[in-house]
């Protein structure tokens, strides 16, 4: 760990970056104007993995509905993920509601001041506990998220992957001494936008750098050595099946996704993983019964730690006179019926982007959510990340089907429009 002091004439390494901030910085940010522990804190949670640019949108409808921690906690999830639908790592979501629902009853509705008990919060870490606390109340704690990392083992020439504790643990250390004694939230904020504007992680800005002077990476002109990357890992690659069932009616059933896994606790068209029998897990988890009729071409969407090809298979729902009619409707399922103007419903819904994206393909209907947004692997991280670039999600057409149309054809089954399948 690098303990030098800035050379003669050189003045602190806070010093030139608040005056940096001061004229470059990102003064006006929705969660800054005006400044609140609830608004910084939602602020710092959405942008965990997640740029300004795409947080800015989400932040401003949430506030608009959510304009303090018992509004929010008072809220059903099943709005709260309606609102977070295609922002991406869905446990956001819900240790958003679940924090919000703590704060109210532990502490009044108000975020506490101390470090300890915002990071027992759900969905909050060392260093997103330190952001609020520094940017909502002035406290004088160091953060270390993406961006500060690539800063702080650039300036020092920290070698090795941030992510092995012993590497952390240096880039702690430098954060923390690098402090100043005032202006807290404007540092905080500062040295964000440092790593998200100028010292990027591919072709940095070092000649307008304001701590260029010191630098020991930009020095030795090793400044693409730092940090470190992680030890390169194939990504995996999965194959499940996305079960569109319509009933007589021509309503679909949608279901609640388990809490954790992949769009954890949102509604979705039920997935059946590679290798599991579409009709076997409907009838044991919904009690029903469906006859296979369309294969539709896969599509791929990407996670941040593996990429999944889906494939729709169209089902029609059999009708069961042994299975009580009650058995169609749970909790945790629904049936919806596809209309013309049934886009905005679904979004009201929270429906994961690529399967609004498949149906609204389907439907033709006009899609209220972009299907490029991120949608990463929904295992939160706890760093906050203000500014910071995530691996963008995204879904397309797998190239094994993008020549081909169905694969089977279609039976002869009523619907509301005399045809139980609709054009894909």
């Amino acid at each position: 760990m690098s303990s030098r002091k800035p050379a003669v004439g050189v003045a602190p390494f806070a010093d030139r970056l608040l005056a940096w901030y001061d004229v470059h910085g990102r003064n006006h940010l929705p969660w800054q104007t005006p400044r609140s522990a609830y608004r910084v804190w939602l602020s710092e949670v959405m942008l965990q993995q997640t740029q300004v640019a795409t947080v800015i949108p989400y932040f401003e409808r949430f506030v608009a509905r959510f304009p303090d921690f018992r509004s929010l906690a008072d809220a059903d999830i099943d709005e709260v993920l309606a609102l977070w639908a295609g922002l991406g790592y869905y446990a956001r979501g819900r240790n958003l509601h679940a924090a919000a629902k703590q704060v109210v009853s532990l502490h009044r509705g108000e975020m506490p001041n101390d470090l300890e008990a915002v990071q027992a919060l759900p969905g909050v870490g060392r260093s997103t506990a330190a952001a609020i606390l520094a940017q909502a109340f002035g406290a004088r704690h160091a953060i270390l998220d993406g961006n500060v990392k690539r800063v702080l083992a650039r300036h020092a020439a920290v070698g090795g992957w941030p992510g092995t504790p012993k590497v952390a643990e240096q880039l702690w250390a430098i954060s923390e001494r690098l402090l100043p004694t005032t202006r807290l939230a404007d540092y905080t904020q500062a040295i964000m936008d440092l790593g998200a504007t100028l010292c990027t992680a591919r072709a940095p800005a070092c000649a307008r750098c304001p701590v260029a002077a010191d630098c020991i990476a930009y020095r030795d002109d090793r400044v693409s050595a730092f940090p470190a990357p992680k030890p390169a890992k194939a990504r995996p690659y999965r194959r499940a099946t996305l079960l569109l069932v319509e009933n007589a009616h021509g309503a679909i059933l949608i279901e609640r996704r388990p809490p954790t896994g992949i769009w954890g606790g949102l509604w979705s068209l039920p997935v059946a993983a590679e290798g599991e029998s579409a009709d076997e897990l409907l009838r044991q988890r919904h009690g029903i019964r469906v006859e296979p009729l369309d294969t539709l071409p896969a599509f791929r969407h990407a996670f941040t730690h593996f990429e999944l090809e889906l494939t729709p298979l169209v089902c029609a729902l059999i009708d069961n006179d042994e299975v009580p009619a009650e058995v169609h409707e749970r909790p945790e399922q629904r049936w919806l019926t596809i209309g013309p103007r049934s886009d905005a419903a679904l979004a009201g819904i929270g429906l994961p982007a690529p399967v609004l994206g498949f149906l609204s393909r389907r439907y033709a209907l006009n899609a209220t959510h972009d299907t490029s947004t991120p949608d990463p692997c929904p295992a939160p991280s706890t760093a906050s990340s203000s500014g910071s670039k995530p691996k963008a999600s995204r879904v397309r057409q797998s190239p094994a089907t993008l020549a081909s149309a169905s694969t089977s054809k279609s039976r002869n089954r009523p619907g509301p429009n005399g045809s139980r399948t609709r054009p894909g």
